[in-house]
């Protein structure tokens, strides 16, 4: 174990670190994330109840996004204010720009399709928000995501576990979480089986956000073009290349490849006698390669970046579920440690494994770990 990690786990006593059973820590003191929404507003309210000596948190990331405006701040404020809780922010842009949006921008500069909610869970809202934790005397942060945090007698350490309700399910998007911070963190959300009832609880408290939509677009790229961010935010600029197919056969044009993704097929402006989707790039010859439907599957690939949680590393071969996209359906698969990658042999071929996004695995409910799909 880290230096960090037993810091961190120092004199922790081992309870239950979801929200319901039985909870009987020293300290209960906690920094919970306050988006705005009707689920980190849901959270302050059950903490409130069970005892947690709660501050409430809002942070500042980028200007003008979607959990970053003054009707955000706002909406937190009051919510904090009528459960009787104090509310803060904390200005954490420039972290958010070096490590959330750089890394967004990077990645689709290398033809890669990055999922942003994974780096700022890994260093803004389990990194920085933890650090601010501690030097405000909070043992514990907690937020609205759809995740359980549990102790496993099995396991005899904390693990991370997909949430009851399957369908808003976020333990894919948490997998990067830091490992020695297991059981300091709090879901209030994770034993909710519908998002209908964590709605009906806010009503029945009154609070004003019961009814508030879902933000679902990338929270700084509100409008949804995020090729339109990158024109604005980067060096990227629309340059025309070939549409070749996976025999060098020209097809048409593309106006730069940030604009394409795996699997992608509207948008590619050419015909042919079968449909064609995007499977791959050519950096280095500015082509964009297009293909079958049935060229898109693909039956191994690799992972690097690896983070995992349940286990220090894959001992031999381990079988798994893995999860691909957010969206996607989990799948079998073995997995193998390879020095720092991790090779994925699927038991069934997947579509559009792609670069850039993440490969998640399980153990049932309990997340492993997972790391960035490499090729």
């Amino acid at each position: 174990m880290c230096f960090a990690c037993m810091a961190y786990y120092g004199g922790f006593n081992k309870t239950n670190g979801s929200i319901k059973g039985e909870i009987n820590l020293e300290n209960k003191k906690v920094l919970l994330g306050m988006s705005g929404g009707v689920d980190s507003s849901v959270s302050a309210l059950l903490l409130k109840k069970k005892g947690y000596d709660v501050i409430g948190i809002t942070l500042e990331l980028f200007a003008g996004s979607s959990c970053c405006n003054i009707d955000t701040y706002l909406d937190a404020k009051n919510v904090c204010n009528s459960i009787g809780i104090p509310h803060i922010t904390y200005n954490l842009k420039d972290e958010f720009k070096c490590k959330v949006i750089d890394n967004f921008i990077e990645e689709y500069s290398n033809q890669r399709t990055p999922n942003p909610c994974i780096e700022c869970n890994k260093y803004i809202k389990f990194g920085a928000m933890y650090e601010k934790a501690k030097e405000l005397g909070c043992e514990y942060i907690a937020t609205g995501h759809y995740a359980k945090m549990e102790y496993s007698k099995e396991h005899q350490s904390y693990v991370l576990k997909k949430s009851n309700n399957v369908s808003k399910d976020q333990s894919y998007v948490l997998y990067n979480l830091p490992k020695c911070l297991l059981g300091k963190i709090l879901f209030p959300l994770g034993e909710f089986s519908s998002k209908e009832e964590v709605r009906m609880l806010a009503k029945e408290n009154d609070l004003k956000v019961a009814s508030k939509p879902d933000s679902e677009d990338i929270c700084f790229v509100p409008s949804g073009d995020y090729k339109q961010f990158l024109e604005n935010n980067s060096d990227l600029k629309p340059k025309q290349g070939n549409i070749v197919t996976s025999q060098g056969e020209v097809l048409g044009r593309h106006q730069g490849l940030y604009k394409y993704t795996i699997g992608q097929r509207r948008g590619l402006g050419i015909s042919y006698h079968s449909p064609l989707f995007v499977i791959g790039f050519n950096k280095q010859k500015n082509e964009l390669i297009v293909g079958e439907e049935k060229e898109l599957y693909k039956k191994e690939f690799l992972v690097e970046d690896v983070n995992l949680l349940l286990v220090d590393k894959i001992q031999g071969k381990m079988e798994v579920e893995v999860k691909t996209r957010y969206s996607a359906k989990s799948a079998k698969a073995i997995i193998m440690q390879e020095e720092n990658n991790i090779k994925v042999v699927l038991s069934e071929p997947q579509r559009a494994i792609t670069p850039g996004q993440s490969a998640v695995f399980y153990e049932g409910d309990i997340v492993i770990g997972g790391g960035k799909i490499k090729e």
